[in-house]
């Protein structure tokens, strides 16, 4: 495993992002592991979220593209972070994009909030996490109505793994499968757990036997096939 990826699963867990015990989803399922992008809480860490978004994006993608949109809320900050670490980081300054849930009808009226969309844009989608999909799906529209766009590839924080609305493949592939653009995350709960079992952290073994058996059995009933 790449050391940018193992460094993020302790900022997760150093961070109180990445959360192990008994959480109900929106779902409606039962996991063992949440993970909350919306806990960040200071410059700091929101730079270094914005470093390891940077390096996972020009691992995955490069840096040859024009915009990072980031869905109102959660991936308004992650745009901004990312985007100014991919210019600190490899000198490329991309433009940053989000969209207003509510769209203004004075000012600086429409949908957009930071770069507009122009025909030929090469888009990168930054989220924080996908579970079913439902966000590229309210997403996706908004940005083709704006301009001829191509959407060069998705990038969220963590891949759950877990099948989506279709119950076999996990949301990213079927997101892959459903619009024709690659998706990635900067890690995988798999890298997490191989990575996180029984070692401590803080004094305190983050992912024991206990966690672990809870996080197989989830996945016996949830994993993607």
């Amino acid at each position: 495993m790449e050391s940018y990826k193992q460094e993020f699963i302790d900022f997760m867990v150093e961070s109180d992002v990445l959360k192990f015990g008994e959480f109900t989803l929106k779902s409606g399922r039962k996991s063992p592991f949440y993970m909350n992008a919306g806990a960040y809480e200071n410059g700091t860490q929101l730079r270094r979220l914005g470093e390891f978004y940077a390096k996972a994006i020009q691992a995955s993608y490069g840096t040859d593209f024009d915009v990072l949109f980031g869905p109102a809320y959660k991936g308004i900050p992650l745009s901004v972070a990312a985007a100014m670490e991919i210019s600190e980081l490899y000198g490329v300054d991309v433009r940053y994009c989000s969209n207003r849930k509510e769209i203004k009808d004075h000012g600086d009226a429409g949908i957009l909030l930071g770069s507009p969309l122009k025909d030929g844009d090469r888009v990168v989608i930054i989220e924080d996490v996908t579970t079913s999909g439902k966000s590229i799906e309210e997403t996706y529209p908004i940005l083709m109505a704006q301009a001829d766009v191509k959407i060069v590839g998705l990038m969220v924080s963590l891949d759950r793994m877990e099948v989506g609305k279709g119950g076999t493949k996990c949301a990213l592939d079927e997101i892959s499968d459903l619009y024709g653009f690659p998706t990635g995350a900067i890690v995988t709960m798999e890298e997490v757990v191989d990575y996180l079992y029984n070692q401590k952290r803080a004094g305190k073994v983050v992912i024991d036997d206990q966690i672990k058996a809870a996080i197989d059995a989830y996945y016996e009933q949830y994993g993607a096939k």
